[in-house]
């Protein structure tokens, strides 16, 4: 894996983005209003699965909402478990 493991957050496309080996794997998200955002789509493609870029991108996903005092509705199935394994952590 290269060393572009950045996660940049993309506010004008409302998502977390990662650029690894000329791929662009993503989290969307859209506001609902009353400090909350709901985390409704995660997307790796297929040559970068298997290597955690899911979980880099959900990680600064939430410590972006926890940093703000946001609220994460989880949508995503994905999203979903990632919270329910870091709650069961705990």
């Amino acid at each position: 894996m290269s060393d572009e493991l950045q996660v940049t957050h993309n506010e004008q496309e409302q998502c977390f983005e990662m650029h690894v080996d000329g791929f662009r794997a993503h989290l969307d998200y859209r506001p609902l209003g009353d400090n909350k955002l709901d985390y409704y789509h995660t997307f790796v493609p297929n040559e970068l699965r298997g290597r955690g870029i899911a979980a880099i991108l959900t990680k600064a996903a939430i410590e972006y909402a926890q940093e703000r005092g946001l609220e994460v509705l989880p949508s995503c199935s994905y999203v979903e478990v990632f919270l329910q394994r870091q709650k069961n952590k705990s």
